[in-house]
């Protein structure tokens, strides 16, 4: 796909997001499109970034370390989201390349990620996942559990000064069940948004805002929902190879 055919589809994936929007009563500078990169060369990504897109995700740690560092001086405040499960054997090297780490989806990889917060010098956005119907069973099982991470890192934060400003609970993330059964589709959405509201009643986590949740399929139900942030891939670049 060359640039002019990826300009064109982020200007179509932007008119659906002002739709949507208009259809929820939102504003739509309040939806953040994120480019997802998986599979796609670094010619698509620079081409996205030329069409005016300033934030990517990508699903591995070995993948995005491979493709950006590179590209950094060729993105210039451009940000770059780890949107797949996160093992904590490749936590080092996230944390040298992503700047936010949007797959946390258990209190000991959260664990992980506190322990190793040195190698940093500017903080880590975090998305805690939750599981609410997908079918590949990524996520926080429970709310009960999620609920458990945030007192973990309200607790680090409170007794770390220094690191704790190293570390930032941005949102909430999840994947929607893969189905034309928009009322499945619906439900997922508003368990996050209601698990969303129920971490925000509880914790007072300052830059707590954000609700990653629609990819190519579903990100228009998403935006009705309550979406801030919304993962293309596909509708963007096209199939994967």
């Amino acid at each position: 796909m060359n640039d002019s055919q990826i300009s064109d589809n982020i200007a179509r994936i932007q008119e659906r997001i002002l739709r949507a929007a208009e259809r929820a009563g939102r504003a739509p500078q309040s939806i953040a499109l994120m480019a997802v990169t998986k599979f796609h060369p670094a010619e698509a990504i620079l081409d996205a970034y030329h069409a005016g897109i300033r934030l990517f995700g990508e699903n591995r740690v070995q993948e995005a370390q491979t493709k950006y560092p590179p590209l950094r001086d060729s993105l210039v405040g451009s940000r770059l989201h780890m949107i797949g499960t996160l093992q904590k054997n490749k936590i080092n090297k996230a944390l040298g390349i992503f700047d936010a780490l949007e797959g946390i989806d258990s209190v000991e990889v959260l664990e992980a990620i506190l322990a190793r917060l040195s190698s940093r010098t500017e903080p880590i956005e975090l998305f805690f996942e939750l599981h609410t119907g997908e079918e590949s069973k990524a996520g926080f099982p429970s709310l009960d559990e999620l609920l458990r991470a945030c007192d973990l890192l309200a607790s680090f934060a409170a007794e770390n000064r220094e690191e704790g400003r190293l570390v930032v609970l941005r949102g909430l993330m999840t994947m929607a069940p893969f189905t034309t059964d928009e009322r499945a589709i619906r439900h997922s959405f508003r368990m996050l948004a209601a698990a969303k509201a129920e971490v925000a009643q509880r914790f007072d986590f300052v830059h707590f805002t954000e609700l990653s949740m629609g990819m190519s399929n579903d990100f228009e139900i998403a935006i009705e929902e309550g979406s801030t942030l919304v993962r293309i891939g596909t509708a963007l670049f096209g199939e994967r190879a």
